[in-house]
């Protein structure tokens, strides 16, 4: 399995923008789907974007959609994860997930590897 290393979380006021990163020094992630998933205590984790190992195709939940891109550096070895209008239902731990394919439905079990979460925190 990869390890996967989130950053970029913190502490925004509501309309404001993070970008996540997501990266690795063990292998690179050019031949994986990488995805974000997010969880809040009690509920269970939400896939809200993907993209594919070419780049060519991503995928974002209804949730997220207009606010929040995807993409890749791959000089960098690094997936980003660009929040902008951010919302208090937007708080939450962030995942970056690896997998083989980015799909339409962002089913947790379609990733294999995961990193261990950063927080994001949008309040007044």
């Amino acid at each position: 399995q990869l390890q996967l290393v989130e950053s970029g979380g913190g502490s925004v006021q509501p309309g404001g923008s993070l970008t996540l990163s997501c990266t690795t020094s063990t292998f690179t992630l050019d031949n994986s789907a990488i995805a974000w998933f997010r969880q809040v205590p009690g509920k269970a984790r939400e896939g809200i974007s993907c993209i594919s190992p070419a780049g060519d195709y991503s995928n974002y939940a209804a949730s997220v959609k207009g606010r929040f891109t995807i993409s890749r550096e791959k000089a960098k070895n690094l997936v980003k994860l660009e929040m902008n209008s951010l919302k208090p239902e937007d708080t939450a731990v962030y995942y970056c997930a690896e997998g083989h394919y980015c799909s339409a439905y962002l089913f947790r079990s379609e990733y294999d590897s995961w990193g261990q979460g950063i927080q994001v925190t949008v309040s007044d």
